[in-house]
């Protein structure tokens, strides 16, 4: 949770509301968030997903895992399937992420899914955030900057 809001676990409360915002990306889009289930323990790691956060447009692509899942590729292993059905299963053509800048590890997943760094968004609270985007279609590796 370091990277996610103001890195506080959910209470009972936010945990039913984002539930009723996940049920509302399925029926609004066909899509939302998945559990991330580590198949030898069948144990929930994490989640990833794609969401359209305060009603925008572009999908953005989300991920979270339980400190005990990070450092073993699962983080980079959802993200790349996520973007794989993105165009496949729900004819999307781009997809966005958005991370802290200083957040390097998540640039690398991001990175190895795919996708490509873009600009730095300066938000109106004075933070920075930085823009990943994925095209499909587009050639594996080809450098190229998000907009």
């Amino acid at each position: 949770m370091r990277w996610v809001g103001d890195g506080a676990p959910l209470d009972l409360a936010q945990c039913e509301y984002w539930i009723e915002v996940t049920k509302r990306n399925y029926e609004t889009y066909g899509y939302g968030m998945f559990a991330l289930v580590e198949r030898a323990a069948d144990t929930v790691v994490g989640f990833c997903g794609l969401v359209h956060p305060g009603g925008q447009r572009e999908a953005e692509l989300k991920y979270a895992l339980c400190r005990s899942a990070w450092g073993r590729g699962l983080a980079s292993e959802a993200a790349a399937a996520m973007l794989a059905i993105a165009s496949s299963a729900f004819a999307l053509d781009r997809v966005i992420a958005t991370t802290a800048p200083e957040n390097t590890a998540s640039h690398r997943v991001l990175m190895k899914a795919g996708m490509h760094r873009g600009a730095i968004i300066h938000e109106e609270d004075g933070t920075e955030t930085l823009l990943f985007a994925w095209q499909a279609g587009e050639p594996e590796g080809q450098p190229r900057i998000a907009s």
